[in-house]
């Protein structure tokens, strides 16, 4: 069998950014790019390492967050004694007696209005999924599209941005601005685990992702009654918020993206696809309404739907639209007057940065003000981060 024979298998890097630093991406990175059909059949041993799972928290400590449904705090954790809790973390993976807890749901506003549900794993479970994703992002990476910028290494919304400018100023100004409907909540777990054995056959891994999708959700009402929603007969769906749902997203989502590169789908309509998770666009120079129908067809067989009410087919030359935050489209130079193909903030994350802003120089802020003031400059280096120049 491929990957249980000697010599078939390979030195894994020890950690997703050590992985990508190390040449065209360390062992396991090339090793996926190297042969396509490689298939890795011994990953567990690499999650429970020491090194994996100390780092592991480390990420997960500095992305911070709130307690999941046990209450536990990293502050708490510290205080019991950190190296006791990592080493129980790896007895509990290293005997397979881990069970990932019930995931905390909470609502978050939406940009646009509305709410979206947000699910808050334990820091238990987030610490064993970052091990999870250190071990297999990399495999993964290999076999993603060119054309997916979320959720990636070495890769930001901010790349994207830049080429959807770039290919709309030579002229690929059809557009299919596209929605996908509840894209984490729909993903097919049948589907989703296929593409996922694609690559990994370790079925101790497999498990653990089984285990994540379909872990209960606890839901409080607001007058603190707990509902239990989820499941094992739960049959799709990543729950958004855990530390593995967007390396799965991707995986799911490059399905599609595939598929439009092996059909030569790109030839046949003069056009590009821009994605970044389940947001992405189709720029092409006269097919858009033809690219779009095909992308239709193809998202209804991955069990996916595209949003009617979202999605649309746009002439740049003529009218705008938006993507990741940003208006592309006709532009005004208010120098001279002239018309321009260009891209801008769009209005709504000029009004998020403005109430951002206002939030941290409210009056009534009485907080230090080299805090105020680094809060603040954090804030305005992340909006001038991205520029389409």
């Amino acid at each position: 069998m491929i990957g249980d024979q000697p010599g078939n298998t390979c030195k894994y890097p020890e950690s997703s950014e050590e992985a990508l630093s190390q040449g065209e991406g360390g062992a396991g990175l090339l090793k996926a790019k190297a042969e396509p059909a490689f298939r890795f059949y011994r990953l567990y041993d690499k999650v429970w390492r020491e090194d994996i799972v100390a780092h592991a928290h480390a990420l997960a400590r500095a992305n911070a967050g709130a307690p999941g449904v046990d209450g536990e705090t990293f502050a708490m954790i510290e205080a019991a004694g950190l190296e006791q809790w990592l080493d129980g973390l790896r007895e509990e993976l290293r005997q397979k007696t881990y069970r990932p807890q019930p995931v905390r749901r909470v609502m978050i506003p939406k940009p646009g209005g509305g709410e979206r549900p947000l699910g808050i794993p334990t820091i238990r479970d987030r610490v064993v999924q970052t091990a999870v994703k250190l071990v297999v992002e990399p495999i993964f990476e290999a076999d993603l599209d060119e054309s997916a910028y979320g959720y990636r290494p070495g890769r930001s919304g901010a790349d994207a941005i830049r080429e959807v400018h770039r290919l709309v100023c030579r002229g690929y100004s059809d557009v299919v601005d596209a929605d996908l409907s509840k894209y984490f909540d729909t993903i097919p777990h049948a589907q989703l685990m296929q593409s996922v054995a694609r690559r990994i056959v370790d079925r101790h891994v497999l498990r653990l992702i089984k285990r994540w999708l379909k872990v209960p959700v606890e839901e409080r009402d607001g007058d603190g009654t707990r509902r239990m929603t989820g499941g094992k007969d739960v049959t799709r769906g990543t729950p958004q918020g855990g530390v593995i749902s967007p390396v799965l997203a991707n995986l799911y989502m490059n399905r599609f993206l595939k598929h439009w590169r092996t059909t030569g789908r790109g030839e046949a309509y003069q056009a590009y696809v821009v994605s970044y998770a389940d947001d992405f666009v189709i720029l092409s120079r006269g097919h858009a309404a033809t690219a779009l129908a095909w992308t239709k067809g193809v998202m209804t067989k991955l069990g996916l739907a595209l949003n009617e009410a979202k999605t649309s087919v746009r002439d740049a030359r003529q009218e705008r639209f938006d993507f990741l935050g940003y208006t592309f489209g006709p532009h005004h130079y208010r120098k001279d007057g002239h018309w321009y193909l260009g891209a801008s903030p769009s209005r709504r994350s000029v009004q998020r940065l403005k109430d951002k802003v206002g939030e941290i120089l409210v009056p009534g802020n009485k907080g230090p003000w080299p805090e105020v003031r680094d809060k603040l400059n954090s804030v305005l280096r992340g909006w001038s981060a991205v520029s389409v120049r």
